[in-house]
């Protein structure tokens, strides 16, 4: 209420007992979304008995206000050249019903008694069998951070839970396919993941140490591919990831679950640098938008990078931007859209962080201007392991209406259901 200028407080839905799932939003433009400003989100407290990162969200709200308040740079160009969501607790009903111990799970799952990181459509789950998205299997709380995904381009998020110190990252799950490397379940963007779970364990006072909870596997410099630690099926990381083109990592933030109060001050000064570190992650790669033949932008082109091709690929926003996070280094891009010549176009990308941008580029597609018969469905799109092109129906939580959504058809018809990541 102070800071409106910076800052904007929204509600995604309720959770099932009815507490609002309060996020909020900072930047220049709190309200809106603004065309080359990257989205990056927090979610914390998805185990209601985990709680370290419902605290550290708070903290962090308040240093980044005041930090920009202080005209202090780092906070300024963040908020300047970021528009960061923060969801302090994504399962208020859990945290309702916790104790305080270190380790046992009372509050971890949701007011039904289900895991809320294990309720999500999985994609790996959908290629074993024919997996419906029903939206009565969803939990309240699940089916608002999917409506959540709907209506923002997320480029890059974090989920933050507590009972070891370890950042990891996708795939938590597998189907013992090509993507089963050496026990772990290794993504397309595999390097990018590792990347930033190192940024977050090497900020870390002693993450990037690998053993300091001492119930826990040692872990090389404080990070783990998810499926290497311990499959999980339906988790919040892959979701995002397959389905939302955003990249997303869980971190472990404490060994002990729900630390004791005279431990928060030092555990928020382990975290804070970490904390920001990421967050500038979201500069990394490229960013621009496509332009159709006409020189409009256009929704739902395909912009995929060789030799990393997506279950579900990449598309452009309902306002025509693409981003892609990349590590520095020459990439061949391919753009496809209806109607219009395949494009190819490498690229050298340099090091955004630094600069609070990532590489600007836009891509302008000719139209296909053959009279010979020809139909956008003879365009080639890249091929992808996973059907893309399922449409549902989902109920936010908390909201009356309902909303389809229909993902573009791409794949080998493979039944698994995926979203449209934005819908006017």
């Amino acid at each position: 209420a102070s800071n409106p200028d910076i800052t904007h407080l929204y509600s995604i839905g309720r959770s099932v007992r009815g507490q609002e799932l309060w996020v909020l939003v900072l930047g220049l433009s709190p309200r809106r979304h603004t065309v080359g400003i990257p989205e990056f989100k927090y979610v914390a407290n998805m185990h209601g008995n985990e709680v370290l990162g419902r605290v550290l969200m708070l903290h962090l709200i308040d240093d980044l206000v005041r930090g920009f308040r202080n005209n202090e740079t780092e906070s300024v160009q963040l908020l300047t050249n970021t528009r960061i969501h923060i969801l302090p607790t994504m399962n208020p009903d859990g945290f309702d019903e916790s104790d305080t111990d270190c380790q046992y799970s009372t509050g971890r799952f949701n007011h039904n008694g289900i895991d809320l990181n294990r309720n999500f459509p999985d994609a790996f789950a959908g290629l074993r069998r024919k997996q419906q998205i029903n939206e009565e299997e969803r939990e309240a709380e699940v089916r608002a951070v999917i409506g959540w995904l709907k209506t923002e381009s997320f480029v890059l998020s974090a989920n933050l839970h507590g009972g070891a110190l370890v950042a990891s990252y996708p795939y938590d799950n597998s189907n013992g396919g090509s993507e089963n490397v050496g026990g772990a379940s290794i993504s397309p963007d595999d390097d990018v993941f590792i990347h930033l779970a190192k940024t977050y364990s090497s900020n870390h006072a002693t993450m990037h140490l690998g053993d300091r909870c001492k119930d826990s596997r040692p872990f090389l410099n404080g990070i783990t591919n998810g499926y290497e630690w311990y499959p999980l099926i339906g988790g919040m990381q892959d979701y995002n990831y397959v389905w939302s083109q955003c990249l997303e990592l869980t971190l472990e933030v404490s060994c002990c679950k729900f630390p004791p109060v005279s431990q928060l001050p030092a555990l928020w000064t382990e975290n804070r640098k970490s904390l920001l570190a990421y967050i500038q992650q979201v500069h990394l790669g490229v960013k621009g938008r496509v332009f159709d033949g006409s020189g409009v932008p256009v929704q739902n082109a395909v912009v995929e990078v060789k030799g990393r091709e997506n279950m579900c690929p990449f598309r452009t926003d309902r306002h025509g931007e693409y981003y892609r996070l990349l590590l520095p280094g020459s990439y061949s891009f391919t753009v496809t859209y209806p109607g219009h010549e395949v494009l190819t176009e490498t690229l050298t990308i340099p090091y955004g962080p630094d600069q609070y941008s990532a590489m600007k580029h836009d891509f302008l597609l000719r139209q296909i201007t053959t009279t010979t018969t020809r139909s956008p469905a003879n365009v080639t799109v890249a091929s992808t392991t996973l059907s893309c092109n399922e449409s549902f129906e989902v109920e936010s939580a908390g909201v009356g209406t309902r909303s389809t959504w229909v993902g573009v058809g791409v794949g080998l018809g493979l039944v698994a259901a995926a979203l449209q990541s934005l819908i006017d």
